[in-house]
């Protein structure tokens, strides 16, 4: 079992462990629901370190990924970045990342905790000649987020860094003596939300560096649980459960966002322009409320119902403490994503209402 290097630090403050995949992280510290509520309220800590990342550099670092990814690389300049996905040639979705763009090198994160599935997907498409190069940064890079409303404020007494401006999926480089990497402004939990990533070596410092800067502020540990309903309660789809093999980006409401229509060939472009051009989308993502209670969720795949008739599934699904209620992400036929169409979801044999509701859950005077 992989733990973090923060695993001691964690287990101090109390931290209640869980298993994903092959790593040991914290699902809570006590009280997930008062951590959700620490992040819409005030400020976050958590730990991202068993997320995936790929630095890609070299000579043909910007014509090869542009010519298997699905977004387009050309306009990107340095210090921004962008949402893609990378596809088979079915349109099915393989992984879905950001992309960080440096004057030398591109940095992508899996948008979930997969491994490294984006890393070894993607060099089976590095071929030889090539001069580009792959560097897996799952277990070299560690990856904090901090997140919530105050969490500019506790950046800048931490770092000294002002990153009031950045817009989502901009970011800084940090220079300091016992921290160095970038932090990258981005949308995990619908607050404020900025990654923190260092070399490994020193994900422990600036834990520390954060978590003394961060007590004036009542800065709380998050754990996984509270992470899960933080980003179903702001819409945020994640590799893994809701985006994968079984589903193509437009399905999962990636228009815009981490596919072009414009760019050119790459893996999937045939099946993506077609389903534009015919409006030929079989069903969607689509927000759930279901009336069931907080520890009666509907599992991964659990089956949605219009009547007799089966029209779907549930992808992901959680207790939102700010609605008080269970919600969900669910991919319900086309003809039944409607906001306020009613259906019902199979958990252990009996049938629950389900609502379908717009994304995000939140209002807009909710979020920051």
């Amino acid at each position: 079992m992989k733990r973090s290097p923060l695993h001691p630090d964690q287990t101090a403050l109390g931290a209640h462990f869980t298993t994903n995949g092959e790593w040991e992280m914290p699902a809570h510290f006590g009280d997930p629901q008062a951590e959700h509520l620490a992040v819409r309220n005030g400020v976050g800590i958590a730990d991202l370190s068993l997320r995936g990342t790929v630095r890609v550099t070299g000579e043909d670092r910007v014509t090869w990924l542009q010519s298997i990814i699905s977004n387009d690389l050309l306009p990107l300049q340095p210090g921004h970045g962008l949402y893609s996905t990378f596809m088979n040639h079915k349109g099915k979705i393989l992984s879905y990342f950001r992309v960080y763009r440096f004057e030398d090198s591109f940095f992508l994160e899996d948008m979930g905790e997969i491994g490294e599935t984006t890393y070894q997907t993607l060099r089976k498409f590095l071929l030889f000649g090539t001069k580009a190069k792959m560097e897996n940064g799952l277990e070299r890079w560690g990856m904090l987020l901090v997140c919530g409303p105050q969490a500019c404020q506790l950046l800048n007494a931490a770092f000294g860094l002002d990153l009031k401006n950045l817009q989502p999926l901009d970011f800084q480089t940090i220079d300091g003596e016992e921290c160095q990497g970038f932090i990258a402004r981005t949308e995990e939990t619908g607050e404020p939300d900025y990654e923190v990533m260092v070399p490994v070596e020193g994900l422990t410092a600036s834990w520390k560096q954060l978590w003394t800067a961060g007590q004036p502020f009542g800065l709380r540990p998050i754990g996984t649980k509270a992470l899960e309903s933080l980003r179903i309660e702001a819409g945020i789809p994640k590799v893994g459960p809701d985006v994968n093999e079984h589903i193509v980006p437009p399905e999962a409401n990636l228009e815009g966002k981490a596919f072009s229509l414009s760019k050119g060939c790459y893996p999937g472009q045939e099946v993506v322009a077609r389903m534009d051009t015919y409006g030929t989308v079989k069903r969607r993502l689509v927000g759930l409320a279901i009336e069931t209670p907080a520890d009666h969720l509907p599992q991964q795949g659990a089956k949605l119902f219009s009547g007799h008739r089966e029209v779907g599934w549930i992808s992901s699904a959680a207790y939102s403490p700010t609605l008080n209620q269970a919600i969900a992400f669910g991919f319900p036929l086309r003809d039944f994503t409607k906001p306020g169409t009613e259906l019902t979801v199979e958990i252990q044999d009996e049938r629950h209402r389900a609502v379908v509701h717009t994304l995000p859950f939140l209002p807009p005077s909710l979020q920051q």
